[in-house]
């Protein structure tokens, strides 16, 4: 019985495309208490593997988050199939806003101790006493309220390309880092303030609403759906568009469009951008922004010295590579110190203490 992925990323990409189908990016998310994980994360993968479902899924004791793509034509098989797990019927579909045949090539379910890492080691913290589910109407009269504050919960780089106008964005690099900084800044006011959260599809703000919940806010609320799902109510019912830019997706594609606004800039030469780019350096794999004519210069190389690097014949990059961890400049998703235009640091909170 097949339990793990046994084709390569370019052999899945020939079988798409000779399949000819179109496929649906689909995410979703459910904080739930799973008994036997392992057992759960085996049977999802057989049901989905015959599906033709591809895509990243993390199973923990505390629930599922789910990225993929499915066939179209698989869709209402995989929608069943959700809907025969108690704590997954008539679960919320994040669709997404762009469709890429070719967002997830393997398949792969992973146990994880999280589906969304913390760092807390709370056993009083119960994260299914979730803040207020707002829609995109509600939540749009929340955010013009003088009495709101909205946190935007993802990190530095997925808010670099956009955001909600007003929003705070907190200058770091994972979720973890967020919760008690936000906690710090934002402790004098538990009690008289909205405190309004989103991210991309919801699943970090449902933590993050739990948990300040848990710390004595009063009045939590949080995007139900995510950025992807306000998208698809704007749109549906005609409201106002408060996003401002692209939302940033960990796929393939690494990013929607929601508005025409370019709100970054290439980490290069300056200039409006905010399309992401990996490094070409295999070594390096650098995530940063980078416009057209600086991809075209610089060969999607983030410095001149990578891309000597990766003019090299391939046996003699994985030499170089021999032995070598990766850089710990990848994991600084676009401030390395030879970016001259990188994200400015500074205090995200400045702007909102000035005004309280």
């Amino acid at each position: 019985m097949q339990l793990y992925n046994n084709l390569s990323a370019k052999e899945r990409a020939e079988l798409i495309e000779k399949a000819g189908k179109d496929r649906l990016t689909i995410s979703f998310y459910k904080y739930a208490k799973i008994g036997n994980v392992e057992i759960f994360r085996n049977h999802m993968f057989i049901a989905w593997n015959e599906l033709d479902v591809l895509g990243r899924i993390y199973v923990a004791n505390e629930g599922i988050n789910a990225q993929l793509s499915v066939p179209a034509d698989n869709f209402q098989n995989f929608k069943m199939h959700l809907d025969t797990i108690t704590f997954l019927e008539n679960v919320r579909l994040n669709i997404a806003v762009e469709h890429d045949n070719f967002a997830f090539l393997k398949l792969k379910v992973k146990v994880r101790q999280k589906i969304v890492a913390d760092g807390l080691n709370d056993d009083t913290f119960d994260v299914t006493d979730k803040g207020v589910h707002v829609d995109a109407e509600k939540f749009n009269e929340l955010i013009e309220d003088p009495n709101t504050v909205l946190v935007d919960m993802r990190n530095h780089y997925e808010s670099e390309i956009g955001h909600f106008k007003n929003a705070i964005t907190p200058d770091v690099d994972t979720f973890r880092e967020s919760l008690d900084l936000i906690e710090a800044d934002l402790k004098a006011h538990k009690e008289d303030k909205n405190l309004v959260m989103y991210c991309t599809g919801g699943i970090r703000c449902e933590k993050a609403s739990a948990y300040y919940k848990h710390k004595g806010f009063k009045n939590v609320y949080q995007l139900e759906g995510g950025i992807i799902n306000y998208v698809r109510q704007i749109e549906a019912n005609r409201l106002e568009n408060k996003f401002l830019g692209k939302n940033f997706v960990f796929d393939q594609r690494r990013s929607e469009r929601i508005s025409d606004d370019i709100i970054a800039n290439c980490h290069q030469c300056g200039q409006p951008a905010d399309m992401h780019t990996n490094c070409a350096n295999e070594a390096c794999h650098l995530l940063f922004i980078q416009c057209d004519d600086c991809k075209e210069k610089m060969e999607n190389c983030c410095s001149s010295s990578c891309m000597e690097i990766n003019r090299l014949p391939y046996d003699q990059q994985k030499a170089l590579r021999k032995g070598q961890g990766n850089s710990n400049d990848i994991f600084k998703k676009g401030r390395a110190d030879h970016l001259p235009y990188k994200k400015d640091l500074r205090n995200i909170f400045d702007t909102f203490q000035k005004k309280a």
